[in-house]
């Protein structure tokens, strides 16, 4: 990294103040216990924003005109996945997918064959979308729904196929470790609001309301240089205290390449955090285990780090999620 690189994100990371006039360090320097999230549940809540009915969540935030604004992004009318490959080994703390192809038939020159598919995708290895039956706290879901009715039959509300229409929105790319000059974040490493605005300043972009965030902490470029390692024994990810900054901006989807959170945490007594606010309280869907290596080298060609997010779950009524295969369009 150059001189003038990294005294330029000196200055940017020293020179946050914030939103909601928080100073960088009211949250991030502070020992979080399980009571301050308990707090942000509530001071970040968006039950009954849109009806005590609503099953949407942050996806309300996707308007008409979010995604005119998202579909004026296409200009070289290239795609790139931004999902890891289905893995069919037990790996990282995780179940294989499973996948079994059969030949169906074949009478003369006529063929055909099929596939059996089975996949217990919530974990930090298949790229996957946390629907808001996913999670709960104190027996309650996103907007205040009671998690006793889930049966091994599907949840009654919050279920997946309310997603059914998709996501087509503005994705802002935030690639961490270009902003820190190193190659992948270390284990545990933590990313603070700070760092977001920063990369904002420097990548020449701004969060906006009904927009998806998706954090690249290069974590398939520390397995492919380092090897598998205990997720929970140090993994980089957001620091909880950059949940109010999610809030001010009105993200209505955020996605990084493993399971969004710092772990450990941070937070004396409640792991991952992030994710229970972001879907128990805020309604955001998350994207888990996404892979933005290819996406990311596009974007740094191109100097743009804004794009069409396409993202379209299984229509699986009463699922707490699904496999994904979401797709960056430039």
């Amino acid at each position: 990294m150059n001189r003038y690189k990294l005294l330029l994100i000196t200055a940017l990371l020293a020179g946050f103040t914030g939103d909601m006039g928080l100073r960088a360090d009211d949250l991030d320097q502070k020992n979080l216990t399980r009571s301050d999230i308990e707090a942000l549940m509530d001071s970040l809540s968006n039950w009954g924003r849109w009806g005590e009915d609503d099953q949407l969540g942050a996806l309300n935030l996707i308007t008409p005109a979010k995604r005119k604004q998202a579909a004026k992004l296409v200009q070289e009318g290239i795609s790139i996945s931004i999902a890891h490959e289905s893995v069919k080994e037990e790996t990282d703390q995780s179940s294989p997918f499973e996948h079994t192809v059969t030949v169906n038939s074949q009478l003369g020159p006529i063929g055909s064959a099929g596939d059996v598919y089975s996949v217990e995708y919530h974990g930090f290895t298949q790229t996957h979308l946390d629907g808001l039956a996913h999670l709960f706290y104190r027996n309650k879901l996103y907007n205040g729904f009671s998690s006793k009715h889930i049966t091994p039959e599907g949840c009654p509300q919050l279920g997946i196929e309310n997603f059914r229409n998709g996501i087509f929105t503005k994705a802002v790319l935030m690639d961490i470790p270009q902003l820190l000059g190193v190659k992948y974040l270390a284990a545990g490493q933590p990313i603070y609001p700070k760092h977001l605005e920063a990369w904002e300043k420097m990548a020449g972009v701004k969060v906006e309301s009904g927009d998806a965030v998706l954090i690249n902490t290069g974590r398939w470029t520390r397995r492919k240089l380092e090897g598998p390692w205990t997720i929970f024994d140090g993994s980089a990810g957001l620091h909880a205290s950059c949940l109010p900054w999610l809030k001010s901006r009105d993200v209505a989807v955020v996605g990084s390449d493993l399971c969004l959170d710092v772990v450990p945490s941070g937070v004396e007594g409640f792991d991952l955090p992030v994710h229970w606010v972001v879907v128990t309280a805020m309604g955001t869907p998350i994207l888990d285990n996404c892979d933005f290596t290819e996406a990311s080298k596009f974007c740094q060609e191109k100097k743009r780090w804004s794009f069409l997010l396409t993202a379209d779950p299984l229509v699986v009524p009463g699922g707490t999620g699904s496999p994904i295969n979401p797709v960056a369009t430039f």
